[in-house]
């Protein structure tokens, strides 16, 4: 009877592993998921609103004590070309809004005194409302998508939110909409973050990870009033291309060739040392991307650099755009531009987060935008100049962009609810969105938080202008106003 149980027994635990899946019977394979995955990530998100409450979020001490504003300005002009920072200065005085395009290290400094579920993801770091936009695929067609991460890097998601939740209160009353009107605004980004959050964490995972197509968004968000400007800013963006820039800010050579022409000072022609030095950093780049690119760039030929002043927050840094032309002439312009260590990572620190190291200051913003982005430029890589750290993008790649500041009060909702759900799928990337979606929950508790905040330090940022401007009038900094 004991041979028989003892062969009975065996053949059932035969028959139990053979009915269990390959996975459960190989070995773990480094970089996949375990399988059966242990727990329930949309549960550990429900339990985090124990630890922080979603209410919790509406918290900002405007009474707290913080680095002065202009203070904070100065230090962040730490390290670039001292001839340049008055631009920046005078750009980032323009406006409230403005301002806040520029200080995305001050900001973290506050956001690292908020309540964080301690959820990362890669987040861009300066996801204000003027930072999504259009630019071209590799088939020719028009994407829309966050547009810069300078400032990328692994950190709390909220961190986003909240950036692109306060610019928007700004943005909508420089536009003239009602303090109403703004905070819905507000509350609708949210929301459609958390609602299209959701939407991912139900999917299949690739399906998730392409989910939302652009031409889907208007539909997605609700986002019908938008589509006449978007209309608009998609035509011009047609034709923002190299050779449209090319043909303004370039003359031709004796030898058939072109070079750029003077501008001062928003483009300038470089002595040729410094033109040489980046145009042999160029072969170092080609390496950083794919194989099959090579080819591409081999039949252009190197004509000309010429440093040229970009952006609002970016000001200050080196930034060249040099000029290629194929065997016909046709030309195709790549910025190569400074890549300095992310405003955030003091920030991340102080707020008990591991500090990020960079390999490469310009691998970080490559990849980083690499993981945010459901398609990137075909030719993004990086490298480096005179020992700085650069990286390297097609210049006017059909880029295009709606400026939130001049929108029509009843756009601004329709805008808010578009970049929510942009943010959210670019989060989602890296985040698990079960985990973010569980958090976030089916309920407006959590917009209504980040709407209350939002204002709240929309009115900080605003007191910060107003302390920029008169540090600028009584002479304790220099700004240069209007270019």
């Amino acid at each position: 009877m004991t041979e028989v149980g003892g062969e009975a027994t065996a053949e059932a635990a035969a028959a139990a592993v053979a009915s269990q899946s390959v996975a459960c019977r190989l070995p773990r394979v480094r970089g996949f998921a375990q399988w059966p995955g242990g727990g329930s990530p949309k549960e550990e998100g429900k339990e985090l609103r124990r630890r922080v409450p979603r209410g919790e979020h509406a918290l900002f001490d405007l009474d707290v004590a913080r680095p002065d504003a202009v203070a904070a300005v100065e230090e962040s002009n730490l390290g670039r070309l001292s001839e340049l920072t008055p631009i920046r200065v005078g750009r980032m005085a323009a406006t409230p809004f403005a301002f806040l395009r520029g200080s995305a290290g001050l900001m973290a400094y506050d956001l690292a005194r908020t309540p964080m579920t301690r959820i990362r993801a890669q987040i861009c770091g300066d996801a204000h409302a003027a930072n999504f936009g259009l630019y071209g695929d590799p088939r020719g067609g028009l994407v829309i998508d966050l547009n810069d991460f300078d400032e990328t890097l692994y950190g709390p998601w909220e961190w986003d939110l909240k950036r692109l939740a306060a610019s928007l209160v700004l943005a909508g009353r420089e536009a003239g909409a009602d303090e109403d009107a703004c905070r819905k605004a507000v509350h609708d980004t949210v929301g459609a973050y958390r609602r299209t959050m959701r939407l991912l964490a139900k999917l299949p995972v690739l399906d998730a990870w392409n989910a939302i197509a652009d031409e889907e968004l208007v539909s997605h968000t609700d986002a019908h009033d938008l589509l006449g400007t978007l209309e608009r800013v998609a035509e011009k963006a047609r034709a923002n291309t190299s050779g449209r820039f090319a043909a303004k800010s370039t003359e031709p050579t004796e030898d058939g060739g072109r070079r750029f022409v003077d501008a001062p000072p928003v483009l300038r022609r470089v002595p040729d040392a410094e033109a040489a030095a980046v145009a042999a950093s160029l072969e170092s780049w080609v390496t950083t991307l794919s194989e099959d690119r090579h080819p591409l760039v081999s039949r252009h030929s190197v004509h000309d650099v010429a440093f040229r002043v970009v952006g609002t927050g970016s000001v200050g840094t080196r930034s060249y755009v040099v000029l290629l032309l194929d065997h016909r002439g046709e030309p195709l312009v790549l910025q190569v531009k400074e890549a300095r260590p992310s405003a955030l990572v003091p920030h991340l620190v102080t707020a008990g987060f591991e500090a990020p190291e960079a390999e490469h200051e310009g691998r970080r913003v490559v990849l980083g935008q690499k993981r945010m982005q459901v398609v990137s430029d075909i030719l993004l890589g990086w490298t480096t100049v005179d020992g700085l750290p650069f990286q390297v993008r097609q210049f006017r790649n059909r880029k295009g962009s709606v400026d939130p500041a001049a929108l029509a009060a009843d756009q601004i909702d329709d805008y808010a609810r578009m970049t929510g759900a942009l943010l959210a799928r670019a989060h989602s990337h890296s985040a698990d969105p079960r985990l973010v979606s569980g958090y976030c929950g089916k309920n407006e508790e959590l917009d209504e938080a980040i709407a209350t905040f939002a204002v709240t330090y929309a009115d900080r940022t605003e007191a910060d202008h107003a302390a920029l401007v008169t540090a600028v009038r009584a002479g304790r900094i220099a700004a240069e106003v209007g270019v």
